[in-house]
């Protein structure tokens, strides 16, 4: 609604209207009613709120829930605990430095779940060169909370739908928590637009079709050109003189023989 750009939905956050009207953000992407999307970024949310693009999708009054961003970071997290959660009990997560390390070197390893206040060589000294995709956007706190530890800094996920999960929702996270301001709609895409309608204005008068442009002769001659030259083709001879001149019209002129002079050849119909 901000950015007018076409994302997958894994990138965006959708709205929905509650009771009274209420707007509601809808994470999981599956409740009920007319959904409006907007970029997974802090500003453009911001943005949204106070540029009242809310209303205007909505065709009406909203009425914003108090503290809606912090709303939607939470429930990021949340998702994003319950989906390690979810790999710990199907047997798709490890925890601790060894244990990932091993994940990694065995090629087991298709994701790293990094304590954000962990430390940041130690983290370095782990992902070496493995070229593994880290997400490091939950405390130590949180992720120990997930396998009933006081604090964990180090996770590896299997490969699986569990692994890309965890991806979206930590790169939807990491553009709410972020400051940087997006860009606006394209000016590429506006420009092409407006391209089309300044087409179609001066076009306007143009010929509806192929066929119709076909007809309209070097000299502008128009539509009139082609039956003149079918009468000219199709001319029948004069009474007195033969074939009537094509250079000359209608009445033309021929030449009598031993130099008397010209007589008019009229064209009989």
């Amino acid at each position: 609604m901000v950015t007018r750009e076409s994302l997958p939905k894994e990138a965006m956050i959708r709205f929905v209207l509650g009771p009274d009207r209420v707007l509601v953000p809808d994470l999981s992407g599956r409740m009920p009613g007319r959904g409006m999307w907007l970029s997974a970024r802090g500003d453009v949310l911001e943005r949204a709120l106070t540029r009242g693009a809310f209303m205007k999708a909505a065709r009406g009054p909203v009425h914003p829930i108090p503290d809606l961003r912090d709303t939607i970071v939470d429930g990021l997290r949340r998702r994003i605990r319950d989906q390690v959660g979810l790999a710990r009990r199907a047997g798709q997560a490890v925890v601790g430095f060894q244990q990932a390390r091993e994940w990694l070197q065995t090629g087991r390893a298709a994701l790293l779940v990094e304590a954000s206040d962990g430390s940041a060589p130690e983290r370095a000294r782990l992902v070496g060169s493995y070229g593994v995709p880290v997400v490091s956007v939950l405390a130590a706190t949180e992720l120990g909370a997930v396998f009933g530890r006081d604090h964990a800094v180090h996770v590896a996920i299997a490969p699986g739908r569990l692994a890309e999960a965890i991806m979206a929702e930590a790169g939807r996270l990491s553009g709410m928590l972020s400051a940087s301001p997006a860009a606006e709609a394209p000016a590429g895409r506006r420009g092409k637009a407006q391209g089309r309608d300044a087409g179609r204005k001066a076009g306007a008068g143009a010929p509806a079709s192929p066929h119709s442009a076909e007809q309209v002769g070097p000299h502008g001659a128009g539509q009139d050109e082609a039956p003149r030259r079918g009468a000219q083709r199709k001319a029948p001879q004069g009474g007195a003189g033969g074939p009537a001149s094509r250079k000359g019209g209608r009445q033309g002129t021929r030449p009598r023989r031993g130099g008397e002079p010209a007589v008019p050849v009229t064209q009989e119909r």
